[in-house]
């Protein structure tokens, strides 16, 4: 039976690198008999701009019908102006929330050919690979009460709710602990259990997780210092769990590492593993348009989408194998130019991603 694939572009620059990452699904379909069936919906600014809202019924019916959902980027400065309760990123939320997505996957993955577009020195990243998995539908962005209120004295308060509950600690360790197995067997936990007493829980509860899990080695870190040792000696971590915030901000963190936000695709999954697919670096509005996003990110979330949702390991490395084989071949879209390399952009660098799917068959 086939599998269905959503793909919602959504704003920016979303719909220039959702493009190319159909192109590579075309190509896996017609030349190596992937059995998928694509439908495409809106989501975000372009779904507030034709159906008034963020995340359309229609949407989300589709999504929840699907195997697996392929999505360019929401937001921009044209709905900034909107009420919060409405902007394109709640349609993102929204996702995340109306699927069950509750396990955010981020690699941070230092390609050998990129080393020197990395801020931090060569010696400190070379051969870097993190996976952070980042709980993601709790915490404190979905916590309630939450608001802005006008006290006795007139004075405007804003409020946010941190809150977990021991199941949803439970299920976001037990998958850190699953991925964990399949790499080097080490998992940090990152809370602030000094201060805060949801993380105090968060911490007794992944004890309690590892204590079933004898063969990986777990350790805990305060998010401060998660924060500076990622800067300081990123290859001590395998795989990092965190709550929906800290988790957020470690991630982007670790991107940075990589020497371009650009490269990184993410995973956001259910219990079942279907999937929400992402490139982690937003719309980008400044350049949209222009014909120069970076569209592997979102070419490397079709991969994770077949390593996790679509069961298709093996299509998966080959995409992998051709990111690899273009920048071996010294294309660069230009967050990623270096010196000697050539510069292309959006649609001719997925081209060459397809060029090198087909040469390796």
């Amino acid at each position: 039976m086939s599998k269905q694939i959503l793909i919602l572009p959504g704003d920016g620059i979303g719909p220039e690198i959702v493009h190319e990452a159909v192109k590579v699904l075309a190509c896996l379909r017609d030349d190596f008999g992937l059995d998928i069936d694509l439908d495409e919906a809106l989501v975000g600014g372009c779904a507030i701009d034709a159906a008034g809202a963020p995340l359309p019924e229609a949407t989300l019916a589709l999504a929840r019908e699907a195997d697996a959902v392929l999505l360019g980027a929401v937001g921009g400065p044209k709905w900034e102006s909107l009420d919060i309760a409405i902007r394109p990123e709640k349609g993102l939320l929204g996702l995340r929330a109306g699927l069950d997505l509750f396990a955010n996957l981020r690699p941070a993955i230092l390609y050998p050919q990129l080393a020197d577009a990395s801020t931090l020195k060569p010696e400190v990243v070379s051969g870097l690979d993190i996976l952070i998995v980042r709980e993601l539908t709790g915490g404190i962005y979905f916590g309630q009460p939450r608001g802005v209120r006008t006290l006795d004295n007139g004075e405007r308060e804003g409020y946010n709710t941190l809150v977990y509950r021991e199941s949803e600690i439970e299920r976001i360790c037990r998958v850190a602990f699953d991925v964990a197995a399949r790499r080097n067997r080490r998992v940090c936990s990152v809370d602030k259990a000094n201060v805060l007493e949801s993380t105090e829980l968060w911490r007794e509860v992944a004890n309690r997780v590892a204590g079933e899990q004898a063969d990986i080695e777990l350790s805990h870190m305060y998010v401060d210092n998660a924060a500076m040792q990622l800067v300081r000696a990123p290859k001590q971590f395998d795989v990092i769990v965190t709550t929906n915030m800290f988790g957020d901000i470690l991630s982007d963190c670790a991107a940075m590492l990589t020497g371009s936000i650009g490269m990184l695709p993410s995973a956001s999954l259910d219990a079942d593993r279907k999937g929400l697919y992402e490139p982690i670096h937003g719309s980008a509005p400044d350049i949209a348009g222009r014909g120069i996003a970076n569209p592997l990110a979102t070419i490397l979330s079709v991969a994770m989408m077949l390593r996790y949702s679509l069961d298709e390991p093996e299509l998966a490395a080959r995409i992998e194998r051709a990111v690899e084989q273009v920048l071996d071949d010294g294309l660069r879209t230009p967050d990623i130019l270096s010196p000697g390399a050539t510069e292309v952009g959006t649609e001719a660098m997925g081209d060459a991603v397809v060029a090198a799917l087909r040469a390796a068959a």
